[in-house]
């Protein structure tokens, strides 16, 4: 059997320190450890400040994984923050056939063309839109991990968002709203996004 057929689904975020990034991709790698998966997730920190590029990752698989390095060639890239595209490389090392998943407003078409061309497969999300519906602020991590789960397929949807209920349940035992809010927003957001 080929060792390329248990090799682990790896993911790359990018995002700005305050946005949620680092929050998403350890409650994917929560969730995956909760549907029985081996599961890393970790950040890389630059400058330690509020707006600074961060760069989280995960490994996500069915077999225990012993690499422990940084991600350089992604199965899937998460960008939280659009305003990233013109300061970061975020296609660097993509694989073929991976998903570019990005919290934005603008059509697809804006989006390849601000990436030079970019022809592989897409999923645009209007993270801010979502999370002012269902939270009342902008808290684009919530929809971001939903999209994730969504377009990669990488977990089941039905155990993800009773996995996340569990979670947010034990996270915000004292704020029932916020419990509801995110529940909306990643049922939302599983219902509007698809890729391209």
């Amino acid at each position: 059997m080929s060792s390329q057929v248990n090799r682990p689904v790896e993911i790359r975020w990018h995002g700005r320190g305050g946005q949620g990034a680092k929050t998403a991709c350890l409650l994917l790698a929560e969730a995956a450890f909760f549907s029985g998966k081996y599961v890393q997730g970790f950040p890389e920190y630059g400058p330690e400040r509020m707006g600074a590029p961060i760069t989280a990752y995960n490994r996500i698989s069915d077999e225990e994984c012993s690499v422990h390095s940084n991600i350089y060639t992604p199965d899937h890239v998460v960008v939280v923050d659009e305003t990233l595209l013109h300061s970061v490389d975020v296609l660097k090392g993509m694989r073929e056939g991976g998903i570019l998943i990005i919290n934005s407003k603008k059509e697809s078409s804006e989006i390849r063309q601000m990436l030079g061309g970019y022809d592989g497969r897409l999923c645009v999300v209007d993270a801010e839109r979502i999370s002012t519906e269902t939270l009342g602020r902008n808290f684009p991590n919530t929809p971001m991990l939903a999209a994730v789960v969504k377009a990669s397929g990488v977990l089941d949807q039905a155990q993800f968002t009773k996995d996340m209920k569990k979670s947010f349940e034990h996270k915000f035992r004292t704020k029932p709203e916020v419990i509801e809010g995110n529940m909306k927003a990643l049922t939302k957001t599983m219902e509007e996004v698809y890729v391209e």
